[in-house]
């Protein structure tokens, strides 16, 4: 496969895609692995034209990773909002103090030692240390699986097909530039082997695709049949005040939205809360949201009496509510 690979790094050489925390294919600077670190965390459920905006604002808030040790979790938690998953920046959170603590603010240079660190997965720990760190590491993420698949027509479904993806993909690991090879495969995924039509003629390593000698390459990866998501509905309070401020309450550490600040809510096993106060509450209508694992729909229910909450200004509220209870919020408000 030796063909195969100088044919991708030449590719990568003249299109490498121009992203905020990336060094140019072949560069001999040093690269910061807390911007590595934290591009792939941001990565991780999202597309590279939603992280970036975030990572830049991460980046000039806390440009470097005993910077952000050093946070407020509520100025971290806020800043994150909108790239999803909370227990992600809370894993953020724990990383990047343990780095601080116990490495002195260095990254560790190894796979195994970036893998101690809390939530820092086996993933990541393979990117930041092939990118970082110029370490022979198998870095398969969603485009690399795909990019695999086709190249070499594995016929078992995702998820079980995970295994022989990995191996197939250690397969053509090699210690000549191990980051840009990495960053090559997600940059062929994201670009030309694309889910759906890929770009065919324009593949660099089209001549060792047996996908695309079966004429049917976006047939691959062969996908188990979806469940349907289960669906649950609940209710939330959004409280005012006489000033037209909102009642918050900051939700348990443990589960969903952890530690986040949130509206009052019951029925849907997101960190039960009782009513607010005594009430009157009026019928506001629905918001619906879709979460990873579940669909969800809230009854929105407005009142003035809200009792014991955090009171907080509309705008600011909006500036700090995860995505469901801004949806909860601004039809409460219509």
């Amino acid at each position: 496969m030796t063909g195969l690979r100088r044919a991708l790094l030449d590719w990568y050489d003249a299109h490498a895609r121009t992203l905020p925390w990336r060094a140019p294919p072949g560069s001999t600077e040093a690269i910061d692995p807390y911007r590595v670190w934290l591009s792939e965390v941001m990565l991780q459920q999202t597309t590279t034209v939603h992280a970036a905006p975030y990572f830049e604002a991460f980046t000039r808030r806390w440009p470097t990773v005993s910077d952000l040790a050093a946070a407020d979790d509520a100025d971290v938690m806020s800043a994150w909002a909108g790239l999803g998953y909370y227990a992600r920046a809370r894993n953020l959170l724990a990383c990047a103090r343990a780095v601080a603590r116990e490495h002195g603010g260095v990254f560790p240079d190894t796979e195994e030692g970036l893998r101690a660190l809390p939530g820092l997965g086996p993933y990541t720990a393979a990117a930041v240390a092939a990118i970082a760190f110029g370490r022979a590491t198998n870095v398969v993420d969603g485009n690399v699986e795909r990019v695999m698949s086709r190249l070499f027509v594995v016929e078992t479904p995702l998820p079980a097909a995970r295994p022989e993806l990995r191996s197939l993909a250690a397969s053509l690991v090699a210690d000549d530039r191990p980051g840009d090879w990495a960053q090559a495969l997600m940059d062929l995924g994201a670009t030309v082997c694309r889910p759906r039509s890929p770009d065919c003629p324009r593949c660099p390593v089209s001549g060792w695709c047996a996908g695309l000698a079966s004429e049917a390459p976006e047939r691959f990866p062969v996908k188990a049949a979806k469940a349907a998501k289960p669906e649950r509905t609940g209710v939330v309070w959004v409280a005012l005040d006489a000033t037209g401020r909102v009642g918050l309450v900051r939700r348990p550490d443990k589960g969903l939205l952890g530690g986040m600040l949130g509206l009052p809510t019951a029925g849907w096993g997101g960190g039960e809360d009782a009513p607010p106060g005594s009430g009157p509450w009026r019928d506001a209508g629905s918001v619906a949201h879709v979460f990873t694992h579940f669909s969800l729909t809230l009854e929105v229910q407005v009142g003035r009496d809200g009792g014991d909450l955090i009171w907080t200004e509309a705008e600011a509220a909006r500036a700090v509510l995860p995505t469901v209870f801004r949806k909860a919020l601004e039809r409460a408000l219509v």
